[in-house]
């Protein structure tokens, strides 16, 4: 019994199994995971006999639940009366396509999203290779697509999905498509002109999640503005109450800046995404959101996995010992353990790629779980270090790093 909680978490755990699965089934099996994939990261605890029988309700729950649509599994409404509100309830279940977090507006988002961002790609990925990447993500089985107005490619991005429709790979509510407000459209009259200039070119009628790209209000030549967010954030909710976007969230947040819009806010967000990998877990911010239940998503989830600009960062990289042990364990890559990582952690992770068999790659990675363990031994690799660093922000208003 090598399976590890919080000690803070053993009070909640001490309903029974079979009680649990009365009045909770796969959302309450799910949240004991998370709450195991945790304690790797923070202070190990052995288990006692009837957290064990939980456990073992986890590998019940596969049995239960197979892909289909977005997600995987039907997913249930979150039960916080059962473990309390220390954790967000997490409706997923393994299988061999992407599972589903359940949102606190009650909206399902798929576990793994392709990312469209080009970053320092961009010389050699052209916008025709972001079509074609939307397209092969969705044939592979992606149902989540995550963009932003300041990457520069909605149009790419809507292209690649009109192209999986018209050849009846899915439907449009099949699919979950998140893109971002970007820093020079904050005030608040700016939000929803804004959004649907984003579905204009993406050619949609609505987005399933919008996010505030970061906190920060720049003026169009990218100097420093003193434009609120929560005046942002009153804009995102009258776009979500026209129907523009169905879920609405916030990108780059930090602790107290999620707290103040929390105490401030008609509509939580619902998710928050930031970077997150095994050289930034970022495990105070990400139980943070999860102890709101906000959903975390997660960009760069390699970091410096395949570095083209940081030759001298921190391990680990893909030739790395460690991670190739745990790989030829499960026959994957070490690529799709880190993407595992964030997945038994809780989070949404945000690979991108234009290489069609790495995309395919990318997805493969719901047919096994890490042990509490090779969670652990994967956390330490953490130095607090940032692939995304804004240098040139550092001194303006609500910089969040």
């Amino acid at each position: 019994m090598n399976d590890i909680i919080p000690i803070f978490s053993r009070r909640l755990l001490k309903v029974k199994a079979n009680y649990l699965t009365k009045i909770d089934d796969v959302t309450t099996i799910r949240k004991y995971q998370a709450i195991r994939s945790y304690e790797a990261i923070s202070a190990p605890r052995t288990i006692d006999q009837t957290q064990y029988d939980l456990y073992h309700l986890t590998m019940y729950a596969r049995k239960l639940c197979r892909g289909r649509d977005q997600c995987s599994s039907d997913v249930v409404p979150v039960n916080m009366r059962v473990l309390g509100l220390l954790f967000f309830g997490l409706n997923v279940v393994l299988a061999a396509q992407p599972t589903c977090v359940l949102l606190n507006d009650g909206n399902k988002m798929p576990m793994l999203a392709l990312g469209t961002g080009r970053g320092t790609a961009k010389e050699t990925d052209t916008l025709d290779d972001v079509r074609n990447a939307v397209f092969w993500a969705i044939e592979a089985g992606y149902r989540h697509i995550d963009t932003a107005a300041v990457y520069g490619d909605e149009e790419q991005v809507g292209q690649g999905i009109a192209d999986a429709i018209a050849k009846g790979i899915v439907t449009r509510d099949q699919l979950f498509i998140t893109t971002k407000l970007w820093n020079d459209k904050h005030a608040r009259d700016q939000v929803v002109p804004a959004l649907k200039e984003s579905l204009k070119r993406l050619g949609l009628e609505y987005v399933d999640l919008y996010l505030i790209h970061f906190p920060i209000a720049t003026k169009e030549d990218g100097s420093p503005d003193n434009i609120d967010y929560l005046d942002t954030w009153k804009g995102m909710e009258e776009a979500k109450k026209l129907g523009l976007a169905t879920s609405i969230g916030v990108s780059n947040f930090n602790i107290a800046q999620i707290d103040r819009l929390l105490a401030n806010s008609n509509v939580p967000p619902a998710v928050n995404e930031f970077e997150v990998n095994p050289t930034l877990t970022q495990e105070p911010l990400v139980q943070h959101c999860m102890s709101h239940n906000i959903a975390v998503m997660a960009y760069s989830p390699f970091g410096f996995l395949v570095s083209r600009s940081r030759p001298d960062a921190p391990p680990p990289r893909y030739d790395d010992p460690t991670l190739g042990a745990i790989a030829a364990k499960y026959n994957k890559t070490p690529g799709q353990i880190v993407l595992r990582f964030a997945i038994e952690r809780g989070l949404t992770p945000i690979p991108k790629s234009t290489n069609q068999k790495r995309i395919a790659e990318n997805i493969n990675i719901f047919d096994f779980e890490l042990t509490a363990d090779e969670i652990a031994t994967i956390a330490n690799f953490n130095k607090n270090v940032r692939v995304i660093e804004i240098d040139s922000w550092k001194d303006y208003p609500n910089y969040p790093f």
